[in-house]
């Protein structure tokens, strides 16, 4: 084990049963990533299912084939109809039109500014684009910038795989998951993929490595 799943493990012999019977969560290095192309992937995969989502985000790509990554200017100059035919919903559509302005302007800072900032400090930034509420950017902590201690107390997988795993009846609120988080402390982010592995069902994060 390492030194985060030890932590876990010793809290409870309940989390160390689902760490020994889960695929191991693997630390990702923290990336340097562009925050407009990870939320606005994000943005189209808001509310649907991922086959669903990842063919709509396919073609939105599609309009920018020949770019690695997606030019905001571009994306500013791209007629709503033209999103909207790419299966976007209007509202989807404008909120990435506004994470294309907000990135133009600075509000959404670039990786290696992202880098510097602790992770309030990001999702207070983030969070100013429309469509993007505080969720979205803790997946962007968790899944891109590998940070170690992120605890998404209104996530539905977290929240079922903790009752799941610790044998309660009801859903904790995003309060009492709070308050349990902390004694996991710097390691929620671990807490979080073990309480998704926990799960049999198919779940924001769960088949994410």
């Amino acid at each position: 084990m390492n030194p985060a799943e030890k932590h876990l493990a010793q809290s409870d012999p309940r989390f160390a049963d689902l760490i020994k019977r889960s695929k191991r969560y693997e630390p990702r290095t923290a990336v340097l990533a562009r925050p407009f192309d990870a939320l606005a992937e994000s943005i189209a995969y808001q509310q649907l299912s991922g086959k669903a989502a990842a063919t709509i985000w396919g073609r939105v790509r599609a309009l920018y084939q020949r770019r690695k990554w997606m030019d905001p200017e571009m994306v500013l100059q791209t007629p709503d109809e033209t999103l909207r035919a790419c299966g976007l919903s209007r509202s989807k559509a404008v909120a990435l039109k506004d994470l294309a302005a907000k990135t133009i302007d600075g509000t959404v800072p670039s990786g290696p500014a992202l880098a510097k900032m602790s992770d309030e400090e990001i999702i207070e930034r983030l969070t100013a684009v429309r469509g993007i509420g505080r969720w979205t950017v803790e997946m962007l902590l968790l899944f891109t910038l590998g940070r170690p201690d992120v605890w998404p107390v209104t996530d539905y997988g977290v929240q079922k795989g903790y009752a799941k795993t610790f044998g309660k009846r009801k859903l904790p609120t995003p309060k009492q998951l709070h308050r349990a988080g902390e004694k996991w402390r710097p390691y929620r982010s671990v807490a979080a993929w073990y309480f998704w592995r926990a799960l049999d069902s198919d779940v924001p994060g769960a088949n994410r490595s």
